[in-house]
């Protein structure tokens, strides 16, 4: 990348870019760096970034009417890198730095958004803020060396899995292990490679891209023809069942479910103690009808949830 252009720094920024690697236009891979030592974290955890809204915003897009000088802040899932330099699954430790993997949010002018659009602004080198203390219980403290894991994500909910997946690679997991990935368009996939090597190079782990938007999900004329694949839509038909290669059983699997609420589906719990599931039906109404439980707190069960927003 090209030389970064002057900035401001500002007192509460702890922290330095170190790489940027682009996807698309949209989509990006983040490395920050720590002015101190990299903070622990468990696979799964968040933690926030925040800019200063006198930054600069990519393309030109509208002002969020901030006032100046006020530090925006986000959480964003810690993401991780799959892949050594010899192609084999990384060893956690010894990093100077925690990654991230964003999407770009284009809100129209009426409601710009605040951080996305000057996090995509940055180039290595500027300064930025990060949290020193990675927070969130979406971790693997339930599963046990033998359980079975699918992890369920869309978009760049697929973050914290792909620390998670690490993690159980790292420590030799006997059980199987599938991720499936939701997005728009295969470009979205910005770990794909990654996860084709990992699946080759261990016969327990199974990743499984879908798209809603490409030709093959919206021309009925094409042969391959398969329509907007939704993950519960999969489950539910037994579809990804199939793709998966092994049919998941309560009480031996886990499910990790990260990102749009509308996949998730999570419940309110009615004045009587029933869930009440929203409409359309989503992974936790469609798990639990086939026997799954959801974890509670004084209730633990087998499915677990992170909302992006």
């Amino acid at each position: 990348m090209s030389t970064p252009a002057p900035h401001a720094d500002h007192p509460e920024y702890n922290a330095t870019v170190t790489s940027i690697q682009l996807v698309h236009d949209d989509l990006m891979i983040l490395r920050v760096e720590p002015d101190g030592d990299v903070p622990d974290y468990e696979p799964g955890q968040y933690t926030t970034l925040g800019l200063f809204t006198d930054e600069a915003r990519v393309g030109g897009m509208p002002s969020a009417g901030s006032r100046p000088q006020k530090l925006i802040r986000r959480a964003y899932s810690i993401s991780c890198p799959l892949l050594d330099s010899a192609q084999a699954v990384v060893r956690p430790g010894g990093s100077r730095f925690l990654e991230f993997y964003i999407a770009l949010v284009r809100n129209d002018a009426d409601q710009p958004p605040s951080l996305t659009p000057r996090l995509f602004a940055l180039t290595p080198g500027h300064r930025l803020f990060m949290g020193l203390t990675p927070r969130g219980h979406y971790t693997l403290a339930p599963v046990s060396d033998t359980q079975d894991v699918i992890f369920v994500a869309t978009g760049t909910g697929e973050a914290p899995h792909n620390a998670m997946i690490r993690d159980l690679l790292n420590r030799n997991h006997q059980g199987r292990i599938a991720s499936v990935v939701c997005v728009r368009r295969r470009r979205d996939l910005g770990y794909l490679p990654a996860h084709l090597q990992l699946e080759a190079c261990f016969e327990n782990y199974k990743y499984v891209p879908i798209t809603t938007r490409e030709p093959q999900n919206l021309d009925r004329s094409r042969p391959d023809y398969v329509g907007k694949q939704y993950v519960q839509e999969l489950f539910a038909s037994g579809d990804l069942e199939r793709q998966i290669g092994w049919i998941p059983t309560p009480g031996q699997c886990h499910f990790f479910l990260c990102g749009n609420p509308a996949m998730i589906g999570a419940p309110r719990r009615a004045p009587d103690g029933t869930l009440d599931f929203p409409d359309p039906k989503g992974m936790v109404e469609t798990l639990t009808d086939l026997g799954f439980q959801l974890d509670q707190p004084g209730n633990p069960g087998d499915i677990h949830f992170e909302k992006y927003w």
